[in-house]
């Protein structure tokens, strides 16, 4: 899944560390991604793309908002500051759907808040700190 001109880190530790590296870096929550079994992540500082491959599938419940979500084993998307943006590989369960989240922004100025939106517009407001590490 390498693309040109990208930092590819194999395995899970080092791919954790790059994970968190970008989340940091771009001011994001970092229990944003609870990644399992990481095979791959890469990141390509010129586009921001950046890529997720784990073994399998996995779900997780941010228990401070009650909110199941879903991360496929293949995880795209373009970082900037406060922002994944063209997201792919991650759902989030609403009532009986799991509609895909498109794009996550962070506040700037910071006023405490996460916004998820959907490919059918529908936006979701959290307190950023439900999606700190280890939540």
């Amino acid at each position: 899944m390498a693309e040109k001109g990208g930092i590819v880190n194999k395995g899970h530790e080092e791919g954790m560390k790059l994970a968190v590296s970008i989340l940091t870096e771009f001011e994001l929550p970092l229990g944003l991604l609870p990644l399992t079994e990481v095979v791959e992540v890469g990141f390509v500082r010129s586009t921001g793309y950046m890529w997720i491959v784990q073994k399998k599938k996995v779900e997780h419940t941010f228990k401070m908002v009650s909110k199941l979500v879903s991360y496929d084993s293949d995880i795209t998307g373009y970082v900037e500051k406060k922002r994944i943006k063209k997201l792919k590989g991650v759902k989030a369960k609403e009532l009986m759907l799991w509609p895909p989240v498109s794009e996550i922004t962070v506040d700037d100025p910071l006023t405490g808040k996460v916004h998820f939106k959907s490919l059918a517009g529908i936006t979701k407001t959290f307190p950023v700190e439900a999606f700190a590490a280890g939540q």
